[in-house]
């Protein structure tokens, strides 16, 4: 095997970005346009880039917050990124167009919240990333890899990300979800819903106004934890912006965000522990997938409070499905009132 290295990422100099326009839809692995955040792409020395990225302020998903002040989304903040990795393997670290990038664990934590103010921006943002990888003897394809991101706003930096994924070709993938399950996986094109056949949370207790971006169903809470299924909108064209095999890892991590939500904001309404519901804010995720979620069994997620920072509420959550732990991820909740006054 052999390895490539970053180089000091001190040396580098920022090159110009362009913001004008969104990159081609299919470096960031979207379908729709409206889905696309990044906006240029441009080489800092071998194995790094540096990425332009858009940040939307009337979208479907990302912008259906109830929390104030109006910060932008932290998954929006990593999906960018996540589309910012994925554009540049493909244009500097030598991975070949059609390859799948499977997550297994990855982190990501916000920091200078001040800078993250819709309509206080400092400045243009942009994801600085370095990959690490190593490559096949025989093949010199990539099999592993991983990405350390640094995100910033204009010049304050306001997230870092770090991600661990798995590369596999069309027909790899396959062979792996075959023999995962026994049998072919359905696609998320195959299943509707009938208006009102699930009672999902009520948007409000999960931070959300819009039912079509509420995830979870039939909560149930007990004296230090708190269960619900999970059930995404499959015409979510966020969730879902082409058809899929499995839940996609960013649709676990917000069904961790909104029973993180959902528990802290329980707490908070039985001990008067958090000022409320509307100023509770997910500023960190931290976590691996061990398998894929199916779209055709029910899938059940449990939230257990952990130590955490002052001032903060740590959340594991911890998804089952089939009686097997298929993921567990921890979000940290702080309350952001205070940014209210700056």
């Amino acid at each position: 095997m052999t390895t490539q290295v970053m180089e000091d990422a001190t040396t580098s100099v920022v090159p110009a970005i362009e913001y004008g326009r969104t990159i081609e839809r299919s470096l960031a692995h979207r379908s729709a346009i409206s889905e696309v955040f990044v906006t240029d792409v441009r080489s800092l020395r071998p194995m790094a880039v540096t990425a332009g990225i858009h940040l939307p302020l009337t979208h479907l998903y990302y912008s259906d917050h109830r929390q104030q002040p109006k910060l932008h989304d932290s998954l929006l903040l990593l999906e960018a990124g996540r589309q910012a990795a994925i554009a540049g393997s493909h244009t500097n670290a030598g991975v070949p167009a059609g390859t799948m990038a499977i997550v297994h664990a990855f982190q990501f934590s916000l920091r200078n919240l001040h800078a993250l103010r819709i309509g206080g921006e400092p400045g243009p943002p942009r994801v600085d990333t370095d990959f690490f990888g190593k490559t096949a003897r025989h093949s010199g394809r990539y099999r592993k890899g991983r990405l350390e991101q640094r995100i910033f706003m204009g010049d304050v930096h306001v997230a870092d990300h770090s991600m661990d994924v798995l590369f596999l070709k069309g027909d790899e993938n396959e062979i792996l979800r075959h023999a995962q399950r026994g049998t072919p996986a359905p696609l998320s094109s195959d299943f509707t819903e009938a208006p009102g056949a699930v009672k999902r949370v009520a948007p409000e207790l999960v931070g959300r106004d819009n039912p079509l971006n509420v995830v979870l169903t039939e909560p149930e809470f007990s004296a230090d934890s708190v269960t619900a299924r999970v059930a995404a909108r499959f015409d979510n064209p966020a969730l879902f912006d082409h058809v899929y095999d499995h839940l996609p890892a960013m649709t676990l991590v917000e069904a961790a965000r909104q029973l993180a939500l959902l528990t802290v904001g329980a707490a908070g309404a039985a001990t008067s522990a958090v000022s409320g519901s509307g100023s509770l804010c997910a500023v960190g995720y931290e976590g691996g997938f061990e398998r894929f979620a199916e779209l055709d069994v029910p899938l059940t997620a449990t939230a257990t409070p952990v130590a955490a920072g002052a001032g903060q509420h740590a959340i594991r959550v911890r998804f089952r499905q089939d009686a097997q732990d298929i993921a567990e991820l921890t979000v940290t909740v702080a309350d952001v009132s205070h940014l209210n006054g700056s």
